[in-house]
């Protein structure tokens, strides 16, 4: 009769069990850091380390060209807040010339780069050609689009003014040197010179939305006006808030055409507050004032921005609870 052993409880407790295997996961968790840290470095000395820098400077009275730079605390960000101080008047009038440059540019280009992605999203001969057209001006650099729009808009030898002598138009328009002549030359020269790539974006967001949407429309009867404000808006709203956020941010940073074109004339009235800030730190050598100003713009931005990211979400919970 054959017989069964079985290995007692103690023996199976008393035999080693095999060591638990690391983990690769565990062992390697050093890897995606490793790959992170270059961009790591690059963000913390171009992004944070300026950052913390412009604040601290903001609190000193910081002229580069001396070696004692005195602690002041919140006097600067006083000087630009306070009435009747030597920098009040100036920073807020480059303020209010930023704020009447942001609330012209930026309905343009919304509206006009929205109509031209509209027509680049339809089916038609050279629409490849068309979408360069507009695009290309956009890949040209600041420096390249001021010399060129200041000889092409100068009030002698400009070449606006003088087809505008051969329609019939006045052609002496004094286009840089005068209010608001000045205004109506830098936003033109912006929207010609930017509205592409808002409107890339838009063309994308255009692709996106689905067309079965515009068909189903059609055979409810909806007209083009319609379909436009029941199919196409709505489905452009997430792109339509990153638009005008990334606009009203890129149109209150302008400096440049108003440097090259303008030089900030005629007086100051088209000097930006990133004109100011440029000249009170690098031509005044006041930092301190200019890392203030600097500060000051950024907190508009932010909640400028944070209202325009709010209003986008209401809408959208506003829609989610109607559906």
């Amino acid at each position: 009769m054959a017989t069964t052993t079985s290995t007692p409880a103690v023996d199976r407790a008393a035999s080693p069990s095999p060591a638990p295997s690391r983990s690769p996961r565990g062992r390697a968790g050093w890897v995606p850091w490793l790959f992170l840290a270059p961009y790591l470095l690059l963000f913390g000395g171009f992004v944070l380390l300026p950052i913390g820098l412009g604040l601290w400077i903001s609190l000193h009275s910081w002229d580069f060209t001396l070696p004692g730079k005195p602690f002041v605390g919140l006097d600067n960000y006083k000087e630009l807040l306070t009435p009747g101080t030597g920098q009040f008047e100036r920073f807020w009038n480059a303020m209010q010339a930023t704020g009447l440059f942001t609330a012209v540019s930026v309905p343009l280009l919304i509206v006009i780069p929205l109509a031209v992605a509209l027509v680049m999203n339809q089916k038609f001969r050279g629409r490849n050609l068309f979408r360069a057209l507009f695009f290309a001006p956009y890949v040209l650099g600041v420096a390249v689009v001021g010399v060129m729009w200041r000889f092409l808009l100068d009030r002698n030898i400009g070449v606006v003014n003088y087809l505008a002598d051969l329609v019939g138009l006045p052609d002496k328009t004094p286009w840089l040197t005068s209010i608001p002549e000045a205004w109506i030359a830098l936003v033109g020269v912006t929207v010609w010179w930017t509205l592409g790539f808002n409107a890339v974006i838009f063309l994308a967001g255009l692709q996106d939305v689905s067309p079965d949407l515009y068909e189903a429309a059609k055979v409810d009867g909806a007209g083009a006006w319609s379909r436009f404000r029941h199919v196409t808006i709505p489905g452009l709203r997430p792109v339509l808030g990153f638009v005008v956020m990334i606009t009203i941010i890129a149109s209150a940073n302008m400096f440049g055409q108003s440097y090259i074109m303008t030089r900030g004339g005629p007086g100051q009235e088209t000097r930006t507050a990133i004109y100011y800030i440029v000249d009170t730190g690098l031509s005044q050598r006041q930092m301190g004032d200019a890392a203030a100003a600097s500060w000051i713009l950024t907190v508009v931005l932010m909640l400028t921005s944070a209202l325009v990211f709010a209003a986008t979400r209401e809408r959208g919970k506003k829609k989610g609870a109607a559906a």
